[in-house]
């Protein structure tokens, strides 16, 4: 892979022509847009599978493409960037590669969100080296400039650029959590897993399989988010739910999906797994 394909592979650009699916739980619609609307970068906090991205995609559909938006013209309205522990600051502002016998600088996907005044997403910061986290603090306060110093330009934000940020506070520890001087500088929208009847909605709407069952589906995930004492840190995700519709809409048996999509995904532990069929069993006898 080359230096320009790592860039490229490193973040994602969501063109949004559809407006993606998401059924809100509380005020967190009005709240991105308040923050929007002032331009504060936000932090999402909640569990894996609960619908943060989704919710990110569905927010910039409506500021970038919906009916009443000025800004619909924009390419790549959200670009993410999902993080991990090799994530360097050059990945995240840009590098100059060779192509053929010239030297170009080629934007890394922070860069062109600045320069764009799209929505940057970068999904589970804390996966990111300490050292490059550090990059988006001009980007979080009055100032709102990226410095790249491989080109000594200091770039000042496009006024509709957004910078948002997500973790999983579940899995934190003291290597794996954000900074203070990292932390506070962002509002904070926390989520969790939606209750019974959303998410019996979500699951039936997003898998296409009937509300009765798309309902056991989700009282399935509800229990096993109460076996913490069987070695869970969360239990059954939303989305995991969502995949074992599918498998059914698709014409697998619903027990049988469930194997698949729940029992064995969620755990390798053989009493972790044994305890999420018990509760399959009981539900879907």
């Amino acid at each position: 892979m080359t230096l320009a394909d790592k860039t490229r592979a490193d973040a994602e650009q969501f063109e949004l022509a559809d407006e993606p699916y998401y059924l809100p739980t509380a005020d967190e619609v009005e709240v991105f847009n308040a923050a929007y609307e002032a331009r504060l970068p936000i932090l999402l906090k909640g569990p894996t599978g609960c619908g943060k991205t989704r919710f990110v995609e569905h927010m910039a559909w409506h500021i970038y493409r919906g009916q009443e938006s000025p800004r619909r013209q924009l390419a790549s309205p959200l670009i993410t960037v999902s993080c991990h522990e090799d994530l360097t600051a050059t990945d995240l502002v840009g590098r100059f590669l060779l192509r053929g016998d010239d030297t170009i600088w080629m934007d890394g996907p922070l860069t062109r969100a600045v320069r764009s005044g799209a929505i940057c997403y970068l999904d589970e910061v804390v996966e990111a080296r300490k050292d490059t986290t550090v990059i988006i603090h001009s980007l979080t306060d009055h100032r709102r400039f990226l410095p790249i110093d491989k080109t000594a330009e200091l770039l000042h934000a496009h006024p509709d650029f957004l910078l948002v940020i997500s973790y999983n506070p579940g899995y934190q520890s003291l290597l794996k959590d954000l900074k203070p001087s990292t932390r506070q500088r962002f509002v904070s929208i926390e989520f969790d897993y939606p209750d019974l009847e959303y998410e019996t909605s979500i699951v039936a709407h997003e898998s296409g399989i009937d509300q009765d069952l798309a309902e056991k589906l989700a009282l399935i995930g509800s229990k096993t988010r109460h076996l913490k004492e069987q070695g869970f840190e969360e239990g059954v995700s939303t989305r995991l739910l969502i995949y074992t519709g599918q498998l059914i809409a698709q014409g697998i048996e619903p027990r049988r999906a469930c194997d698949i999509g729940l029992v064995h995904a969620v755990s390798d532990d053989r009493s972790a797994q044994q305890a999420v069929a018990d509760i399959v069993d009981v539900i879907l006898p």
